[in-house]
């Protein structure tokens, strides 16, 4: 069964804490996913910060790919402007063959703050991704050797030693966030999966409607596949954004709101340096805020349910829901959030509660047949 949930760690810590621990904390959580039956596990790589600890990210999927059975893991995201293409398609061609066929290669262009330190701008980051991502797709699943030289990597006649893993094609995702047009545009010309990043959207305006600019990356990306001939598959979107659920409402709301405003004004305000309250709001909503212009999913089981479907319904509809691990409350809320996904959530949202019910059902209206058949006779 397919629960169309994943969990999407970039991973952010708060500042504070043992950061050996907090590496480990990624691990035991995709170990906890695995038996929940998620899908995806996704693992984002930062250099700056402070927050997200995780520069090396294909060591946390290597190290996962052993530890569990059936999830897939997923790079959320390579940044290409910072690496070698040829190393790119080489790490993601091993670590297919280490999950035996779980691996996704995710791509992006980079952050401007780990750009930064490079002595990259966005523009330029932006540029070697448009350079790097075609020759990142032949390396990895197609059979012709490469030449290729710009003004920051060279290839003369390259090609990996190591297959892929099986027969397929390695799946590649491209992210985009925001109001972008040319990832969207990328992944529709190159026929790529569609990871997109709900977080940016209701940072600062209260009531801005999500769902409208996610709408729109798909409609950029589905003009971008029918001008070069590809066909994009919704099955293969995904979206991501913080997810919390709790017995109650309230429960929810209690349980994450300190950590909400700390990771909201410590990382996003000071350490990232982001306006992150709009003129006129109150600090003391922002979580609702958040929550009530789609930027977040925080409720009990019936209203993380109600905020999928209507989400699915904004935009048209999704593959998967990413549950970004915002580290907003303690292990023990976090662990029994995705305990709550996996268990309610999830069968809701797919149909697979139906059948039981179904059988409950056909039960008691067999015994009413009965024994109205009974009292007739």
């Amino acid at each position: 069964m397919h629960s169309r949930i994943g969990l999407f760690l970039s991973p952010v810590h708060e500042t504070g804490q043992d950061p050996h621990l907090a590496i480990h904390r990624n691990l035991e959580l995709v170990d906890l996913a695995d038996r929940l039956n998620f899908d995806e596990a996704w693992f984002g790589e930062h250099h700056t910060l402070g927050w997200g600890l995780v520069g090396a990210p294909e060591t946390l999927i290597a190290a996962a790919s052993q530890r569990t059975r059936q999830i897939k893991l997923a790079h959320g995201v390579v940044p290409l402007s910072g690496h070698h293409p040829f190393h790119v398609a080489s790490r993601a061609v091993h670590l297919h063959h280490l999950a035996r066929g779980r691996y996704i290669l995710g791509v992006g262009p980079g952050v401007p703050f780990d750009g930064g330190m490079f002595g990259l701008n966005p523009p330029e980051q932006r540029k070697r991704l448009d350079e790097a991502l075609p020759v990142v797709l032949e390396l990895v699943n197609g059979e012709q050797r490469i030449t290729r030289k710009t003004d920051w990597f060279e290839l003369a006649d390259a090609k990996l030693q190591l297959p892929r893993y099986g027969h397929g094609p390695l799946e590649v995702a491209l992210a985009t966030s925001g109001t972008s047009v040319s990832s969207p545009r990328l992944i529709g010309r190159y026929g790529l999966s569609m990871t997109s990043f709900a977080l940016p959207f209701a940072l600062l305006t209260p009531g801005a409607p999500e769902h409208i600019g996610l709408a729109q990356q798909w409609k950029h990306a589905e003009e971008a596949a029918a001008e070069h001939g590809n066909t994009m598959h919704r099955e293969n979107w995904r979206i991501a954004l913080p997810v919390h659920v709790a017995e109650t409402r309230e429960q929810a709301y209690r349980e994450v709101r300190d950590g909400y405003d700390r990771w909201l004004f410590e990382y996003f305000g000071k350490a990232a340096g982001r306006t992150v309250l709009a003129p006129g709001a109150s600090r003391d909503r922002m979580l609702e805020d958040r929550v009530e212009a789609g930027g977040a999913l925080v409720g009990s089981v019936d209203d993380v349910v109600d905020g999928i479907r209507r989400l699915q319904e904004a935009t048209g509809g999704f593959g998967t829901l990413l549950v970004y691990a915002a580290d907003w409350t303690t292990y023990e809320n976090t662990n029994r959030s995705l305990e709550l996904l996996a268990r309610h959530v999830a069968p809701r949202i797919n149909g697979f509660d139906r059948r039981p019910q179904e059988a409950v059902e056909r039960a008691i209206s067999a015994r009413a047949e009965q024994a109205g058949g009974r009292t007739a006779g």
